[in-house]
């Protein structure tokens, strides 16, 4: 295999002259966070960031501000949390850019930020987390015993005020019998453990409002509205209306709108998010092929590159048996996945 890391080093060392500009224009130290939600090959925060996270801090000492130019559609609460806190021992002031979509997890560290910059097409999302565990229901039509539904906190909150809105089942008995039948399901660990998870994002949002320094009203509609009441996981929610909410938003200029998109679209194009991974596609036409996928970066000036990476080989077998249609499956061998470190040239 061709060296794989010789483009995006170079696509790298085109961007540095972007962040130097970012960080001029900033009066700040730009930190880069991206995780990539290609087709079908999304990738989440996780809390294997925190260690290639404080390197790069580290390099970057303490200062008085510290930027964020953050793109991802979620992932670990608790990682979130643990991250802002983590750069706010770094720097007094702390903002978070947004070039286009940040949510769920995403829009959790947005709120620990003393401001949050976003672009016309910078959206942002409720942060009500969905609960993956061994106890979670199992996938229906499939052979493989780990593959489990996640079970959202909002829908189980929503059956449950389905049952009292729209059934009138408002009783203690008639919702106890709801909540029985409802543990047929889903294991009564995992209930608990959205109930948990509910109230932990609640009181981790609203520890890290206070850096908006919003007034009391607002910070609870806020909470209120990214929690429960937007209606859905898949919301978004654009600057003007986060704004709205009492949120310290701000607009940037077009020559800062023109440098974001321009370290945005570069990244988008290193990550390849817009072209679904399709092993089929990769494999072409031949049996095997060895591949590098890169679905997640954090970068800075001072510490380079850190990509979180997929390598393996794809072998394609077709079966063919008697009197039936010939059949093709495809195998993925997973030889290394994790966070490798690219220094400069």
């Amino acid at each position: 295999m061709e060296n794989p890391n010789k483009q995006e080093k170079h696509m790298l060392n085109d961007r540095l002259e972007l962040y130097k500009d970012l960080e001029q224009k900033r009066n700040s130290k730009l930190l880069v966070y991206v995780t990539s939600d290609r087709p079908n090959l999304g990738t989440q925060i996780a809390s294997d960031i925190l260690s290639p996270f404080t390197e790069h801090l580290d390099k970057i000492g303490d200062v008085d501000k510290i930027t964020l130019l953050l793109y991802t559609r979620g992932g670990n609460t608790l990682t979130a949390w643990t991250l802002v806190n983590l750069i706010r021992n770094f720097c007094d002031d702390f903002e978070v850019i947004i070039p286009f979509n940040c949510h769920s997890a995403g829009t959790l560290i947005s709120l620990g930020a003393n401001r949050i910059v976003m672009t016309k097409q910078a959206t942002l999302g409720p942060i009500d987390p969905s609960v993956n565990g061994p106890l979670n229901p199992a996938i229906p039509g499939t052979n493989n015993p780990n593959a489990r539904v996640p079970v959202s906190v909002e829908f189980v909150d929503s059956y449950l005020q389905m049952a009292k809105s729209e059934l009138g089942i408002n009783d203690q008995k008639g919702l106890s019998d709801i909540l029985i039948d409802l543990t047929k399901h889903i294991h009564p660990l995992t209930l608990g453990q959205v109930y948990k998870s509910k109230t932990q994002i609640k009181m981790l949002a609203k520890k890290l409002l206070a850096n908006h320094e919003i007034e009391q009203e607002h910070e609870d509609a806020v909470i209120k509205f990214l929690c429960s009441e937007s209606g859905s996981h898949d919301y978004t929610m654009h600057r003007k209306e986060a704004k709205n909410l009492g949120l310290n938003i701000e607009k940037p200029n077009m020559e800062l709108y023109t440098c974001i998109k321009s370290i945005y679209d570069d990244i988008e194009k290193e990550l390849e998010l817009r072209t679904p991974f399709e092993p089929n596609v990769l494999l072409g036409n031949q049996n095997q092929s060895a591949y590098q996928l890169r679905r997640a970066i954090i970068e800075s000036v001072e510490y380079g590159c850190d990509v979180f990476v997929s390598e393996g080989i794809l072998n394609r077998h077709v079966i063919q048996q008697p009197n039936q249609p010939q059949q093709t499956t495809i195998q993925d061998n997973r030889t290394f996945e994790g966070w490798r470190q690219e220094k400069l040239n």
